[in-house]
């Protein structure tokens, strides 16, 4: 509940020193009158004259009630429309064998890229994803949607030996812009993570890179993978499992000039945590764009008081005109 104009509530002051201004000259204007018995004043009173007493309560109340409905009370209800623009994000995910490397111990490189990816989609809202593996070829895993309980299922189904071993940065690229060329939103961005450094595929990654820009697709390129050697395991039909110690092959140059040609940026995750904190940073710089308007429809009650108001003002002039009328 407010009111229109809360400060009419002022003249509230004046109908009770109204009321008091006629006792006080009602008290001046009856004068003692000096009589030799007192029995007069055992006389008793009429409900007329007790009734009589009340008239200008009810003027009192009227001229309150008047001054409220000047004042405009009135409740609000508000409504507020969200309109946001989507971000489109296609994320191009390695799975060449390399990224079975467990340096993000207890887990290997592809499992914890994974993990990421899908906290990355469970913060977002309004935005299209989509996927796209890589290893010495590219495909789509899963187009733009909204839908991201499908997408991470989708993202839970994949796993090595699902494309021939190699890494083909540059057929990654060309295929996640090929997915963001024609949408229609502002904002496109294609998250590029690897452990490794273009071996396979018909389109050199700088010239992929330059495909983004022209359509207007900014590139974040993550590599992942410890500085220095990263056990791999290998799995032995006689000796079964154990591991070998191979050097990093993350080619930084390469991937900084991918991201910086598009303006991205090139990040690098050497563990785990390193990782999780890459994909905060992304979603921070990529911050949906949301528009919020907000309006209140008031409902009025004025008029609820000044139809009492009034009914009370000529009940007073009725009654004391009438009933209650007393003589002079």
């Amino acid at each position: 509940m407010s009111f229109a104009y809360p400060y009419l509530l002022v003249l509230l002051v004046i109908p009770p020193l109204l009321f008091w201004l006629r006792a006080a000259k009602r008290r001046k204007l009856e004068s003692s009158v000096a009589f030799s018995s007192l029995s007069l004043a055992s006389v008793p009173t009429g409900w007329r004259v007790r009734a009589s007493r009340l008239l200008p309560w009810l003027r009192l109340l009227a001229l309150v009630l008047l001054v409220v409905a000047l004042a405009r009370p009135r409740k609000g209800e508000s409504e507020i429309q969200v309109t946001s623009e989507g971000i489109d994000i296609v994320i191009a995910l390695d799975i060449s064998g390399s990224m079975k490397a467990e340096d993000f111990q207890p887990h290997n490189r592809l499992f914890v890229a994974k993990r990421e990816a899908k906290r990355f989609i469970q913060g977002r809202t309004s935005d299209r994803i989509g996927l796209v593996v890589f290893a010495s070829n590219s495909y789509t895993q899963c187009p733009l949607t909204t839908d991201y309980h499908v997408l991470q299922s989708l993202i839970d189904d994949v796993s090595f030996g699902d494309i021939q071993d190699g890494t083909a940065i540059g057929m990654a690229i060309a295929n996640g812009v090929n997915r963001l060329k024609d949408v229609p939103g502002k904002s496109r961005i294609l998250i590029v993570l690897t452990d490794g450094q273009n071996n396979s595929g018909a389109i050199d990654p700088i010239t992929a890179a330059e495909l983004a820009r022209s359509v207007g697709v900014r590139i974040y390129t993550i590599g992942v993978g410890a500085e220095a050697e990263a056990p791999y395991p290998v799995d032995d039909p006689m000796l079964g499992r154990h591991y070998v110690y191979l050097p990093a092959q993350i080619d930084d140059e390469t991937l900084q000039t991918i991201a910086e040609s598009t303006g991205g940026e090139y990040f690098r995750a050497t563990d785990a945590e390193a990782l999780a904190q890459i994909y905060q940073r992304i979603d921070q710089l990529e911050k949906t764009k949301v528009e919020t308007r907000q309006w209140v429809n008031y409902s009025e009650f004025g008029s609820y008081l000044a139809l009492p108001a009034l009914a009370l003002v000529l009940l007073e002039a009725l009654l004391g005109a009438s009933v209650l009328r007393r003589l002079p």
